[in-house]
């Protein structure tokens, strides 16, 4: 399996191994943007594994846009971009045309539980969902608990949480099950799935 690891130097990522290796993303400057460590975002791809290329993955809070592109590099058939910032998503369209991605990307700018409830109407469903809220506001499990009254996930879906280590997740988040759970410091990676049949 090829794997991609993307670093962050200043203001901009960079994709430096794969199909992608060299290519620059953009990172949205300011504090309220935290772009996902190069060693996080390797660890989450090796815990994932290959990627289905029919694979819909939604990235919430998307910033940058770094993760639904290293999705989208690994063969996702497409990925969908919420964040309610327009400097965000100027810079994520950016970095979609630089990777020419941008065919195979939605991006939405707005509020993410109006958008959930938006792509809910529009009977779209996700493999993969990335949450990484601002910190504070009880955004994940709000989060959390509109996706599945939006009713968006196909069965056996993945979903990956970013959140501070004092963030304790239950085992059981409506109706999700914790599957995984990673430290990196101060930073924690959850993960879990969805089984309509549970």
């Amino acid at each position: 399996m090829i794997k991609y690891i993307v670093e962050y130097r200043g203001d901009f990522l960079r994709v430096i191994s794969g199909d992608k290796k060299g290519f620059k993303l953009k990172a949205p400057k300011g504090k309220d943007t935290r772009p996902t460590e190069d060693r996080v975002k390797e660890s989450l791809f090796n815990i994932l594994g290959d990627i289905d290329n029919n694979s819909m993955v939604l990235d919430l809070f998307a910033g940058s846009g770094s993760i639904g592109i290293e999705f989208l590099s690994r063969g996702a058939k497409m990925a969908y971009f919420i964040d309610n910032s327009s400097l965000s998503i100027k810079t994520i369209k950016e970095n979609l045309i630089h990777t020419n991605f941008l065919k195979k990307s939605k991006i939405i700018k707005g509020d993410s539980i109006k958008s959930i409830k938006f792509l809910g109407r529009e009977d779209i469903k996700f493999d993969y969902i990335y949450i990484d809220p601002p910190y504070g506001g009880n955004l994940i499990e709000k989060s959390m608990k509109s996706i599945l009254k939006a009713n968006i996930l196909n069965n056996n879906a993945i979903l990956i949480l970013e959140h501070k280590k004092a963030l304790d997740l239950p085992n059981i988040l409506y109706g999700l099950e914790k599957t995984d759970i990673r430290n990196y410091g101060n930073k924690v990676l959850t993960f879990y799935t969805y089984n309509k049949e549970a």
